[in-house]
């Protein structure tokens, strides 16, 4: 028996990944579907979100959601991410918004060849060093670079707003060991996580396969993120910490957001995907909804759905 009720947008009716909210925090609240919204309750009332527009759910403590919001959401392709008290951590994902695998080839094949992976991964340098040339540099070469980069945007955010800043002191699961700004970098970062992963997985690309993160089940997650953590997440980090908060994780997230709808984070982030791993497909490359045979090594595609009984010998 199918569920009773709206049914969910078709894929066509679905906003792209570049034209989405970025991310919904929400927490002590039930989470319920109504038709093709999620609703959040609290004891002050009801707020409806369209899930067809969200990108990404962060789900703090307290949150309760029922079986026909998720799936609402995975129908959506909107990410979902559980949020605990020590930090942001991402547990699930909707279907991919694109109908076609190519940037999914195109990943898979760059990763596989040391000389294609090395050339992805000087272009993700070169984002950051923009009008230099990298690309004579070795990979230790370039993440000497990125770290005396990092280092610099560091200090001057620590000058621009007071905040004492030592050096970077991340353990995974000793969230309030460390000290304010590094706990608001933790909680900036992994929101920035969320809204990234929630870019990969929409284009349909594999958070795995990273090209100077790897081993990681979001190696490329990492990789991408990493792109605009000196634009996004770090002055967040020192906003927040600077301005005496008393709910750190909560106001840092904020200030994510609206960093992230400042520099239209989605939409630069998907182009900037698409650029790294397949900058010659066309624009409207997602929608393409071909399904092709392989036809052997050197010889192409085939069309599916024929029979080729005349051809077996």
């Amino acid at each position: 028996m199918g569920l009773v009720g709206t049914p969910p947008p078709t894929r066509t009716e679905l906003a792209r990944v570049g034209d989405r909210l970025s991310f919904v925090y929400l927490e002590r609240c039930s989470i319920h579907r109504d038709a093709n919204a999620v609703t959040a309750t609290t004891d002050r009332g009801t707020a409806h979100i369209p899930a067809a527009t969200l990108g990404c759910l962060l789900l703090g403590p307290g949150t309760k959601i029922t079986n026909a919001a998720m799936t609402l959401l995975g129908d959506c392709g909107a990410s979902v991410v559980w949020c605990g008290e020590n930090g942001v951590r991402f547990y699930a994902h909707g279907s991919s918004l694109a109908r076609s695998s190519r940037l999914l080839e195109a990943q898979a094949h760059l990763v596989s060849n040391n000389r294609a992976r090395l050339d992805v991964a000087r272009k993700m340098y070169a984002y950051r060093f923009p009008g230099e040339d990298v690309s004579g540099l070795t990979m230790q070469q370039l993440r000497g670079r990125e770290g005396a980069r990092v280092r610099k945007v560091y200090r001057e955010h620590s000058e621009r707003t007071g905040v004492i800043w030592g050096k970077r002191n991340y353990a995974p699961g000793a969230f309030d060991q460390s000290d304010a700004i590094n706990q608001a970098l933790t909680a900036a970062n992994a929101a920035l996580y969320g809204v990234v992963h929630s870019v990969v997985v929409a284009l349909g690309c594999t958070p795995g396969l990273g090209f100077v993160h790897t081993g990681h089940d979001r190696s490329f997650v990492f990789d991408v993120a990493d792109l605009y953590k000196a634009e996004i997440t770090i002055p967040a980090a020192f906003d927040a910490v600077a301005a005496g908060s008393e709910n750190l994780a909560s106001d840092v997230r904020r200030h994510v957001r609206d960093a992230v709808v400042k520099n239209r984070l989605l939409e630069r982030c998907a182009r900037d995907i698409t650029n790294l791993l397949a900058p010659d497909l066309a624009t409207e490359w997602e929608q393409i909804d071909e399904l092709s045979l392989w036809a052997g090594p050197g010889k192409g595609e085939v069309g599916a759905g024929l029979n080729y009984e005349d051809q077996y010998s």
